[in-house]
Parts: C-alpha cells; structure tokens; sequence
C-alpha cells in the first residue's frame, strides 16, 4: 500500500462552505430559498474565523520558522476567492431576479429618491432612538468594539478643516437588519445601515461628511476552562460566556475604499493591531439574510409535511409498542412526535421508576425538557447529564439545567477534560419483579427544534443486553470523570462507545472486510458522516481499499481522506449531499459477506470525537429497518442532483506538500 497522505482539515470545510455557494448560485433553487444560502454560509464563515482562524494564525507564525505548509495563507486565498464568488451570485443573479418580480433590493446603491421619505420616516421613528456617535479621538476606555457587531465608521470635516473620525453602532440585534418598503409599482429593501447612511447628516449638521464606511470585528470564541478547575463549573462557564465576545481579535473587516490613514487610526483606537485586515464588501454580517424579507409561496420551497412515523391503536401505548418490536424514525422526513412522546409517557407511566438521558444541544423552549421536570415532579429518579460545553449553546444549556435542578432533576456535568456528545436516554420500569428497560438511542440531539430541518436517525429500542450496557454507561458518567480508569472498564458487546471500544471496533469491523476480500468474498463499507480526520481510521480504510474492498463515503463537511489515488485510494468514491435538510445523520454499513451489519451513532472520524468524547453508536437488529436504511443509503449514492463529487480545493490538487 502506498504511504497514507491526508487532506487539509479547514481547507476541506471551506470546499464544505464552497459546497453551500453552489446552492446559491443555483436558478433550480427557489429565490428565499438561494438567499437564505447566502446567509448559511456567511454565518459558517463567521464561526470559521472565530474557532478555526485564531489555531490557523498560530500554526501560521510556527509554520514559518520550522518551514511547514502555511495553511493559514491557503485558506485566506480561498475565502477571498469564495467571497468573489459570493458577491457575483447577488449582482449577476439575485438581484435581477428580484427586480423581474418587482422587487428592488438596495445594494450598493443610492436610496431612490421616491423613497427618500419614507427612508427617513422609519430613520427618525425607529432607528435614530439606538444611535450614540463616539469619537475615535477621544478616551476609549469605556468602549469596546464587540465581536461581529456592525458599525459605521464617519469621516467628518469641521469648519476648520480638522478631520474627526466617529464611530456608530448598527442596532441590527435590536432592529430589522432589512426593511422593506413599498409604493404604489414596487417594492423596496433597505439594510439598516443604508437608512443610517441616507440620513447620516442630521447627526452632524456643523460638518462635511467626507466618508461613512461599514466595519465589523470578528473575535475569538475560544472559552478556556483550564482543567483541574476545582470552581463550580456552571460558573465558570457563565463567567467566560460574559467574555465571549472581548476574546482577541482575529478579523477586521472594513469596507473598500477607506483611506488608509483612517484605516490606521482605528486600528490604533480599537487595540486590533494582531486582527487579520480583510477588505470585504460594503455589507457585512450577511447571516442576518435568513429574515430576508421575501414574502410569497413560490420564493420557497414547496412544503413537505412529516409523514406519521407510526400509527398507535387508540387503546395502546408508545412503550407497550417498542416492548413489541424497535422503531426507527427518520427525521424531518417522518414526524418528531413519537420521540417527545417516548419522554412524555416516560414522565407519567406509572410503572417508570428511573429516566436517563444526555442532553448536548435543546430547543430553548424544549418540551423533552419540561417532560423530565415533570417526571421529577412525579416522584421518579431523573437524572440527566448536560453537557455545559456544547459550543454556542453553553448559555442554554446552563439556563435549563438551573431549572431542572430546581424541579428535582439530578444533574451531570461532564468533566472539563470529556465532553460528552453521545445522544441516549434510557427508561427503567418495574412492571412485575423484573427491571424492564426501554432505550432511545440517535444520530442527532434530542431537540424537536432541529428535527425538523437536520436529517436524523433515530431509534426506540427494548433490547433488553444493549440497554443494560447503556445503564453501565449512564453509571460510569455520574462518575464525571477525565478517561475511564481500569475499574471502571465495560465489557461492551452491542453499544460501540468512544473511550472504551469504538475506535477499535470499528477498526475490527474494517478488518473483517479486508480479509473478505483477500478470500474472495464479498465485501464491502459504506459510512455516511458529517465530518472525518482521524488518521488510524482513515488509514484503515486506505489499507480496506488497497486490499479491493469497495469502500463508498457520503462526507457532508470535513474530509482528510483522498480517494482515487493509484494503489491507495482507488477503491474509495467520497461524495456529499447539500440540499434544503442538513445532512446530520452518522450511519455504517460492513457487507460481511452478505450478511450485513448496520450501525448508527453520534460519532463523526475525528479526533475530537474518537479521543475527548464520550460517543455512542449501535447496531440495528431488526432486519426489516436494516433494510430501511440500506434503502436510503442507496437512495443517496445514487443521487445525481445534490449528491456532489467530493471537492478538493484546487491549489491542494496541484502541490502535494500541502496535503
């Protein structure tokens, strides 16, 4: 076998955000549908800058004295071409789209003076309450320019001829970032900070406006917890999520033609001296194009209602229906409902005594939530492990665990060092003298939120060894410890779970494939992943393709493996699906020489996933469902619409010391 290479991680997700451009850029795509792509990918490329960039930089200024790949200019390179591409999809076909149904969107352009007037009313009534000029000049020790906020910055003339520079702050967190503005032929929108532009000269009637410019400053959103941290933890966090957004800065995006002297003067006024210079477009912050205010049923996709997952006599319950075999439930295609009646019954049933469920991202307002406090309330044993470290979702899950405590849930955090990303619950009953347990193992978070626009796998279970191996689990977490120690190791015969045995399992698993191949039966992988990076599994699969078996990947984001290279890879196809779901769901299939195994999971190839997680994937029994997703499995391989060549950026395809 030839020597493993492996591809860029973030130069592999930004092919991913690449990926999303396409949808926009595609006229098969209903119009809301493209804009709300734009705003995908602009809010993906936000959170890039503030996690990805900050480790780029670092490795940057190492990289140039050991004399290693300089990623970081790599990825700059990519983002300025991406962001080319990002501003000709709104000129070049957005916007004459628009104005073919009437409607006019103001980019880049001068307000009309038709609707000068009605501009300025909504600048004097709504906007003008949120504005406080400061000057740059002066002290600035009680101003921070916060992360990914909008700001304009005004270059004025006074009398004299002296030249001041302010700053205002854009209330786009408080008002509509576009307005829309009708007239008898048309309408009209307007961003928030061109309405501020039009009537900016009313702030300062005793100067010459010589420039007004947008600017945004993007921050490090690394929170660091420092391990052996014997502080409360729920503190902790909420003490760094107050100071989230004062991290230091990693980018400061101007607008073109700014002079650079002014240029100089902010940076020197906002302390930004270490933050990337990035000139971008006028408008920044484009993730707020989500509530493009677009309305009209054929702007959008056609609705497809969820389908009923299953059907309940009116007599029988969920729980007296999973006891006579499993369900699988396919989200947002089949409806969430049966999930939220799985905690629902759980927290009424007078036979639950005990209900146990991991808890990484919730809807902020969850009903699975509110069922476990219910439960509790109930006199049953509650117990629920929430993972504080769910990035961007901290402050959520902190509120929520806050309220279960006080509605008598027994609350786990995991330890600094193990975040737990594994997605279970499990239900112990006690109908005559035997432990009866009912299990929901998924893909994808317990949040009816997101089910229903991330595809996701979920499955109810009775099998009675696997769920006795997640109540072993469930015992170790309470434990919140850094790595299993030898006392607490479980035998696991069915559950695959990261820390204990997943790695090697799905090693074995490969394994078994290659010596299939080697004689002369079939064989064959097929995996389905958000993201993969980590090298022994990779490698594996390398060694898997050397040795014939046909190995076939659906990688909707990062990927480090390269197919089709000669004595390599030439037996493994990568693809990815982008389309109007997320593509969330992790599921693995083994030919075993016909006699397939099936398995599904929360666990992505990484390393974060393989080596600082606690993850939990499992095998399909029932052979009518492994036949469910062998089906949509084939459905998506086959796919010739959204299903994409998996895409390597160019200046990686033509140097190989930048893999």
């Amino acid at each position: 076998m030839e020597k493993a290479v492996f591809y860029n991680r973030d130069l592999s997700w930004l092919s991913f955000n690449r990926r999303v451009l396409m949808e926009a850029a595609k006229a098969s795509v209903p119009l809301l549908e493209r804009i709300k792509f734009l705003s995908i990918y602009s809010s993906n490329l936000d959170e890039f800058y503030r996690v990805r960039i900050p480790v780029l930089m670092a490795l940057s200024e190492h990289g140039s004295i050991a004399g290693e790949t300089d990623h970081f200019t790599l990825a700059k390179a990519e983002i300025n071409e991406q962001q080319q591409q990002f501003g000709a999809i709104i000129r070049e076909q957005i916007l004459p789209e628009l104005e073919r149904n009437s409607i006019y969107w103001i980019y880049n352009q001068p307000i009309p003076e038709s609707i000068s007037a009605k501009v300025a009313h909504v600048f004097f009534t709504e906007v003008l309450a949120y504005i406080y000029p400061v000057c740059i000049d002066n002290d600035l020790t009680d101003f921070f320019a916060e992360n990914n906020k909008l700001y304009q910055l005004v270059v004025l003339e006074d009398k004299t001829g002296k030249e001041r520079l302010e700053l205002i702050s854009i209330p786009s967190e408080t008002l509509p970032r576009l307005y829309a503005i009708k007239t008898a032929e048309a309408r009209y929108i307007v961003f928030l900070e061109d309405i501020l532009k039009h009537n900016i000269a009313y702030l300062f009637p005793d100067d010459v406006i010589k420039g007004v410019f947008n600017l945004k400053i993007t921050r490090d959103a690394e929170l660091k917890i420092e391990s052996g941290n014997k502080e409360d933890l729920t503190e902790a966090l909420e003490r760094q999520l107050e100071t989230r957004d004062f991290g230091f800065a990693t980018r400061f995006l101007c607008e073109p033609g700014i002079p650079l002297r002014n240029l100089y003067r902010v940076i020197y006024a906002l302390k930004l001296h270490k933050a990337e210079v990035v000139e971008g477009g006028t408008y920044h912050n484009l993730k707020d194009l989500s509530s493009f205010p677009l309305k009209g049923a054929e702007f959008s996709y056609p609705k497809w209602p969820a389908s009923d997952s299953l059907i309940l006599a009116e007599n029988e319950t969920l729980f007296n229906l999973i006891l006579k075999k499993d369900i699988l439930i396919n989200v947002p295609y089949q409806s969430y409902d049966p999930v939220l009646r799985f905690f629902n019954e759980a927290a009424n049933d007078i036979y639950t005594k005990e209900i146990y469920t991991t808890l990484y991202r919730v809807a902020s307002n969850s009903r699975i939530v509110s069922a476990l406090m219910t439960a509790a309330r109930n006199g049953k044993k509650v117990v629920a492990l929430v993972e504080l470290k769910a990035r961007f979702d901290e402050a959520n899950n902190i509120k929520w665990a806050k309220q279960m405590k006080a509605a008598g849930v027994k609350i786990i955090y995991s330890s600094i060092d193990l975040k737990v990303h594994a997605k279970v619950a499990l239900v112990k009953r006690q109908v005559t003298a035997e432990t009866q347990y009912l299990g929901l193992l998924a893909t994808g978070n317990l949040n009816e939120n997101t089910a229903r626009f991330y595809t996701d796998q979920i499955l109810l279970t009775a099998h009675q060894p696997m769920l006795k191996e997640l109540e072993a689990l469930f015992g170790f977490l309470s434990k919140s410890k850094k790595a299993p120690s030898p006392e607490d190791m479980i035998s696991f015969e069915h559950l695959l779970v990261a820390q204990f045995n997943l790695q090697q399992r799905f090693l074995d698993l490969i394994e078994r494939e290659i010596l299939n191949a080697k004689n002369a039966l079939k064989s064959g992988i097929i995996i389905k992943l958000n993201n993969l990076e980590e090298r022994t599994l990779i490698t594996k699969l390398y060694e898997a393709s050397a040795a014939g078996v046909p190995v076939k990947l659906i990688v909707r984001g990062i990927c480090c493996l390269i197919p089709g290279i000669a004595g390599l890879s030439d037996n493994i196809s990568v693809t990815r699906i982008v389309d109007r779901y997320l593509e969330h769901g992790r599921i693995f299939l083994f030919e075993n020489n016909g006699n397939q195994e099936v398995y599904m999971g929360s666990a992505d190839w990484m390393n974060r996933n393989i080596y600082s997680r606690i993850e939990v994937c499992f095998p399909v029994y029932q052979p009518g469902l492994k036949q469910t997703l062998v089906k949509i499995i084939n459905l998506q391989l086959n796919d010739n619409v959204q299903e994409s060549v998996y895409l390597f950026l160019q200046s990686n395809k033509t140097n190989p010391t930048h893999l």
